[in-house]
Formats: C-alpha cells, sequence, structure tokens
C-alpha cells in the first residue's frame, strides 16, 4: 500500500516485472498481489517485480515506482538421483576386507541449504554381505575376505540414496552396481591323472611331435600359462617338450632318433609349473605339479645304414680300367639283419666312370680318369636290403682324381714378341714363361733351352732365371742394332722342360718382328701399328677407305683418257700445211728437277738403267761387314781420278737419247728440244759440296742426336752407324797390326 492511499479509492495499483499478469496479479484497489500458478524453485527461486501508485483522476504516479523480490521457498519435492548409473567395475578376487570398489554420488535438485531436503544418506539394498557402502561418501568397499574368483565371479550390488538424513518421509533413489572379481594366481596347475602311455614308432623323425600332455589350471589369462620340462636326464636326453600356447598342452617331439633294438621303453618325469607366481600366496603351496609318462617304441622295418656319413675317396689319372678306388659299408639296423646290396645312382655327375660291387660294396674305375678333364667325381651309393628292396639309404661320395705328370709344359706366347731397331747387345728382349696343365705337385719349376745339335745362334741368347725361381726364362740380344729392311722376322726354337717324373719337354719356336719402336716409351709397339691403333680404324674401316681411293683413281684416269681422246689434231687436214710453231714457256722446277733427274746417266750412260734407286727405300747394296747397311765411300776423291773413273762419250749418249725419242710412239708427233747440259771433268777447284768428302772421320759423338725427338731418329741412326764402322774398321787395323 502507499502512503498516499486515503482509501477513499483515488489510488490504483499497478504490477510490472517477471511473471507479472501471468504469474503474479495485482489488486488494483487494495494493491494485494497473488499467485496463479503453483511455483517450482528447481525452476526459478526468485522473481523481480515493480509495483507504482497512479492517482486515478490524473492518472499520475503519487510516488516513485518500487522494486521488490518474490523468492520461492524450497521444499522437499526432488528425489536423489545417480545421473550416470548402471555403473560396471571390478575388483581382484582374495581382496582384504574394506578393499575399495568404486565410489557413487547421487545428486538432489533441493536446496541444500534449507533444511534436509537435499542431505542424502547411501545404504546397501542387495549385495551383502559382500560389500558395504559409506552412508557420506558412497565409497563401495569388500565386507567379505577371500572373495574367490573361481566360486563366483559377478556381483549386483543395488545402493540406494535418501534424503531428509534418511529419515521418516524423506525420497529415495538407487542404482546397480555390477562388480567383476578379477583373476589371481591363486590356483597351481593340476594333471588330471598321474600317469600317462603313448606308443612311437622308431621310424618317428627327428624334431617332429610324437605326443603331448596337458594340464589344468582354474586361473586365466597369463595366471594360466604353464611351462612344462623332462626332469629326468634319460627322457630329456631323447625327447623334448614345449607349451602350445593357444591350448596350453605340452607337445612331446624327438630329440634323437629311436632304436627298438637297443630300447624298447622311455619313461619321462614331467612337470608343469606356472610361469607368473604371485608372492602373496606362496603360503597356499607349490604352484607345481607333475607326472609320469611311458613311451612304448614300436619295431620297424628300417632301411640300411652306413658305416659314414660321406666318403671322400682318391684315384690316381690313367689308373687302368677296374682300379678299386675305395669301398663302403652298410648294415641292416633291425634284428634280422638282412644281406646289403649297393649301386651307384646313375642320374648323378661323373656316374659313368665308377662301378660299385654290389654285394662288396667296392668301388673300381670303368674308365680312363683325366685329371686335367674332371678333377673331382660326386657320385651318390645307394644300399637296399636284399629282403626289402623298397627301403633305401643314401650316401654321397667325392672321389679325387690325383695327377700324374703327362701334359708337357707349354711356353705362354700369346703376344708377339718385337724387337726394337735400337735394341743393344746384352738387352733383355723379353721374359717368356710356360704353363702346364699337369699340378704343382709334379714339379714346380721349369726349364728353358735352345735345342741341342743345332748351331749357335748369332743374334739371340736365352738365359734360364734359376737365381730367382721364377720358372722363367729372358731372350737377350747378342748384337746392337737390329734393321727391319734387312730382317723383319726371325724364328727362335725354345725346348721348355718340367722338374715332374717322368721329365717332360715341349719345343716351341718364337716369332720375333724388328720394328722401329716409340721413342720415349716403354711399350714395345711398331710405329705404323701405333698409328693404327691410336686412330682406331677396324680392318673394315681400312678396306672401304681402300675401295674409297681406287674408285676415285679410277675416275680421274677416266676423265684425262677421255680430255686426250677429244684434243684436235695439230694438222686439220692433208691439204692445209703449214709450219705450225708450237711454244712452251714452263717454268722450272727448281731442286724438282736435280731430284727428278740423275747427273750419273750423263757419266755412264749404259750403267744408267741398272743404278736407278728407289727413293723411297734404303738401297740393298751391302759390303762385308756392313751388316745390310748402304756402301758409303769414306776415302777422298781428286779431280783426276773423276776424270779416269767416270769418263764419259757425251756425245754418243746424246745420239741414243734422240733416237730413242724419235722412236717414242708415246709423245705428240711435234718437235721438241732437249737440252743436256756437262760441266766436264777436272775441275782444279774440285768440289765443295760435303756429300762426297771422306777426309778423316770426325771425332765428334753423335749420340746427342737420339735426345732430340723423332724428327732426328734417321739422323742419329746414320752418323751412329758410321761411328760405328769407324770404330770396327780401327778395332779391325789395331788387330792387322798385333
Amino acid at each position: 500500500h502507499s502512503n498516499s492511499d486515503k482509501g477513499d479509492g483515488s489510488v490504483r495499483y499497478i504490477l510490472s516485472g517477471e511473471g507479472a499478469g501471468t504469474i503474479f496479479i495485482i489488486n488494483e484497489v487494495t494493491g494485494d498481489i497473488h499467485a496463479t500458478k503453483s511455483l517450482d524453485r528447481e525452476k526459478k527461486s526468485h522473481y523481480v517485480l515493480h509495483a507504482q501508485a497512479i492517482d486515478i483522476n490524473t492518472n499520475k504516479p503519487l510516488e516513485p515506482e518500487s522494486e521488490f523480490i518474490i523468492k520461492v521457498q524450497d521444499i522437499n519435492d526432488n528425489a536423489p538421483k545417480f545421473p550416470d548409473g548402471p555403473f560396471v567395475t571390478s575388483v581382484p578376487e582374495m581382496s582384504e576386507i574394506g578393499t575399495s570398489v568404486f565410489q557413487v554420488t547421487a545428486t538432489d535438485a533441493d536446496d541444500p541449504t534449507y533444511g534436509n531436503s537435499a542431505r542424502v544418506v547411501y545404504s546397501v539394498l542387495h549385495g551383502q554381505p559382500y560389500f558395504s557402502v559409506d552412508p557420506k561418501t558412497g565409497i563401495i568397499r569388500t565386507a567379505l575376505a577371500d572373495m574367490d574368483r573361481e566360486a563366483r565371479e559377478h556381483y549386483a550390488v543395488v545402493i540406494q540414496a535418501k534424503d531428509m538424513a534418511g529419515q521418516v518421509g524423506g525420497l529415495s533413489g538407487s542404482t546397480t552396481v555390477n562388480i567383476t572379481l578379477t583373476d589371481v594366481n591363486d590356483n597351481p596347475p593340476r594333471f588330471p591323472q598321474k600317469n600317462y602311455q603313448v606308443y612311437v614308432p622308431e621310424s618317428a623323425q627327428v624334431g617332429k611331435p610324437v605326443g603331448k600332455i596337458k594340464a589344468t589350471d582354474e586361473d586365466v589369462g597369463v595366471n594360466a600359462e604353464i611351462k612344462y620340462s623332462i626332469l629326468n636326464p634319460e627322457g630329456a636326453n631323447t625327447f623334448s617338450i614345449a607349451t602350445d600356447k593357444d591350448t596350453r598342452e605340452g607337445i612331446i617331439s624327438l630329440r634323437k632318433p629311436l632304436n627298438y633294438e637297443k630300447k624298447k621303453q622311455y619313461t619321462l618325469h614331467i612337470a608343469a609349473e606356472n610361469t607368473h607366481l604371485d608372492p602373496r600366496f606362496t603360503h597356499l603351496g607349490s604352484f607345481k605339479d607333475d607326472t609320469t609318462l611311458k613311451i612304448t617304441v614300436g619295431d620297424v622295418d628300417e632301411p640300411p645304414v652306413f658305416s659314414m656319413d660321406y666318403y671322400i675317396m682318391d684315384v690316381y689319372e690313367n689308373a687302368k680300367i677296374g682300379t678299386e678306388v675305395g669301398a663302403v659299408t652298410a648294415q641292416d639296423p633291425d634284428s634280422k639283419n638282412s644281406p646289403v646290396r649297393y649301386f651307384i645312382e646313375q642320374r648323378e655327375e661323373g656316374g659313368g666312370y665308377f662301378d660299385i660291387e654290389a654285394v662288396s660294396g667296392v668301388i673300381r674305375t670303368t674308365q680312363l680318369l683325366d685329371r686335367e678333364d674332371i678333377p673331382w667325381h660326386n657320385i651318390t651309393v645307394m644300399a637296399t636290403e636284399e629282403d626289402n628292396p623298397s627301403l633305401l639309404s643314401h650316401v654321397p661320395v667325392t672321389i679325387q682324381v690325383l695327377d700324374v705328370n703327362d701334359n708337357p709344359p707349354e711356353i705362354n706366347a700369346e703376344e708377339e714378341i718385337i724387337i726394337c731397331e735400337s735394341t743393344r747387345a746384352g738387352q733383355v728382349i723379353q721374359t717368356i714363361t710356360a704353363v702346364d696343365k699337369d699340378d704343382f705337385a709334379n714339379g714346380q719349376r721349369f726349364y728353358f733351352s735352345f735345342p741341342g745339335g743345332i748351331p749357335v745362334n748369332p743374334n739371340f741368347t736365352l738365359k734360364d732365371n734359376e737365381v730367382i725361381s721364377d720358372s722363367t726364362a729372358s731372350i737377350i740380344a747378342r748384337r746392337r742394332r737390329f734393321h727391319r729392311l734387312t730382317q723383319e722376322l726371325y724364328e727362335l726354337p725354345v725346348v721348355v722342360w718340367d722338374g715332374g717324373e717322368p721329365l717332360l719337354s715341349s719345343t716351341s719356336t718364337l716369332t720375333l718382328r724388328v720394328c722401329p719402336c716409340q721413342r720415349g716409351t716403354r711399350l714395345k709397339i711398331c710405329q705404323s701399328e701405333a698409328f693404327l691403333s691410336s686412330a682406331g680404324l677396324s680392318t673394315g674401316a681400312l678396306i672401304a677407305i681402300l675401295l674409297c681411293v681406287l674408285i676415285l683413281l679410277a675416275i680421274v684416269i677416266l676423265f684425262i683418257t677421255l680430255r686426250r681422246s677429244k684434243k684436235e689434231p695439230l694438222i686439220i687436214s692433208e691439204e692445209d700445211i703449214r709450219e705450225n710453231v708450237v711454244t712452251y714457256d714452263d717454268e722450272g722446277g727448281g731442286e724438282e728437277d736435280t731430284e727428278a733427274f740423275d747427273i750419273i746417266a750423263l757419266r755412264n750412260p749404259e750403267a744408267a738403267e741398272e743404278l736407278k734407286f728407289r727413293r723411297d727405300v734404303r738401297p740393298e747394296g751391302s759390303r762385308p761387314g756392313s751388316s745390310g747397311r748402304p756402301h758409303r765411300r769414306h776415302r777422298a776423291h781428286s779431280p783426276s781420278s773423276l776424270a779416269t773413273e767416270e769418263e764419259t762419250d757425251v756425245r754418243d749418249f746424246i745420239k741414243q737419247r734422240l733416237a730413242e725419242a724419235d722412236q717414242d710412239t708415246s709423245v705428240p708427233p711435234y718437235d721438241s728440244l732437249q737440252t743436256y747440259a756437262y760441266e766436264g771433268q777436272g775441275s782444279p777447284a774440285g768440289s765443295i759440296s760435303s756429300l762426297g768428302s771422306g777426309g778423316i772421320h770426325s771425332e765428334q759423338d753423335y749420340k746427342f742426336l737420339e735426345e732430340w725427338g723423332p724428327e732426328f731418329q734417321k739422323l742419329a741412326e746414320l752418323y751412329g752407324d758410321e761411328v760405328d764402322v769407324q770404330s770396327e774398321s780401327t778395332t779391325k787395323n789395331s788387330d792387322e797390326q798385333t
């Protein structure tokens, strides 16, 4: 009410704010506020409203607007709830009393600050006497000791939450907690029986399973894992046992072959124990159990057994057919001891060289053996029982062919032997080696020599390198300087023999080629060969080039012939005869004219044809002691001597040339002028050329020309030869005077 309200009805009240007009209404005359609906504190705990008094006549506020709050007072109208239930949890079996299992929490929507409407108390409705719950915290604990999973594994515990502190009239709610006991290793493995038996044939393969055994364990998972073992040494040496991880069975396998004739029965003491032990339960006893397994060995007809796993034998090559190589032996392991028969498996390599006696097992040769062809033979010998041929056994036999000295050594001359023209006396030309197909056991050393009964070789000697013992020999030059134009190829027979028993030898003829080797390199390659090799031209390429050159040459010759045939004659017709003067103005060729015309023809026309030398090769004229070198004069000639030795009738020579020119049908039919100039004889001044001067030889050493390179090689050889001739003539004169 407003203080301005005198109760005469002049004041009107209005209401605004939360829920005004819907939840709350006001009496406009008295100002009383009434609720039109039930209020729920859990939905809205308070409302804010505004009220104002207005003059009904002027419709103006009599005082400022008033604000007030309406609070909803709580009552216990909501029961406790478990929003996340039901629950699933676990606890290990054999846990102690009071072991915490799980904690539940209930919620109450009532006001916890007002009364006991939201005060919750927990209790167990179902699940006693195994579990208990803390009334205030809701923690569930074990209430019974030594709960065994193997007896009962799952529990459904119902927990109740009640408000009003559990008083009468309070509201309650419940949930279910599913508790599972987890396994611990509290049970040892156990064999269902104390004695087992199994039958195993003696033919059982080593490493293969022959039986199985199983122990039970009430635990699960890793707590039920079992390890099996054989306790007695007798059984452990012959058998082994392993655990199958899937079935947890003990798989018994054979460690050694069984033999019924030697042992007919085995007794195994087998133990089973857990691999993961829990020390909390050691007081319960040993987590291990054992049993006895008797294995009976069954008799089986077995194939023969060889005395050895493999055989190695040897025999000399070239041995006579039927030579004994060795013998194999096999026996029937069964008690009846049947006779054994042997044969060679012919599929193997080398089976055709040997045969075996069926009864004794002796291996003999059937062919002549050659160690150099096949040094080792591998065969397979098979044995079978006479009573039961289907039972076979195999054994490998390796036969080594021993060497005898039946192959002579041969000189290994794969590459061509080259002699350089500049080779000096005593210089090693080539080191030769020998090869022998036989084994080194027949003599690791080779010996070399020239064949007997022939004259001493004037050009070469052979030195057997006995000092270094490398089974080589050296070919050594006996004289200095070889000339390819004089003799290009030399044949040298060499005898080589080994040190075996008996001694074997062979004779090989070596071919030595003389070449002007390249200077400044250790490789002995002829200059022409080096050129071809450096050019990289094959035989086919050279033939192609040669064919191209021949084709071009044929074209040029054909062109010249055609041009000559088309020339017009100098005399046009027989009626038009007049003097024709043909003038040729050709410039001289200089030195080419002197090289093209030999002045010796003027001095001795009769020998002109005989003294024509090839200018591309060295003359073949020789003298005693010159080793094929061209003859050169070494004494001075006076003008008088020239007139005596080389006097020639020039007039007769000119007439002879004129007759030849008239009779020559290959020249054009017109006059030509040939001029011959002759200096004459007996010049008092003599010749000033150094080519014909012999005189006293210079003592100068021309060996330095060899160091100037390939350009001065020919000059060095010429002057070197001159010095050699001088030294030889000097030595000869001194010997004659002596």
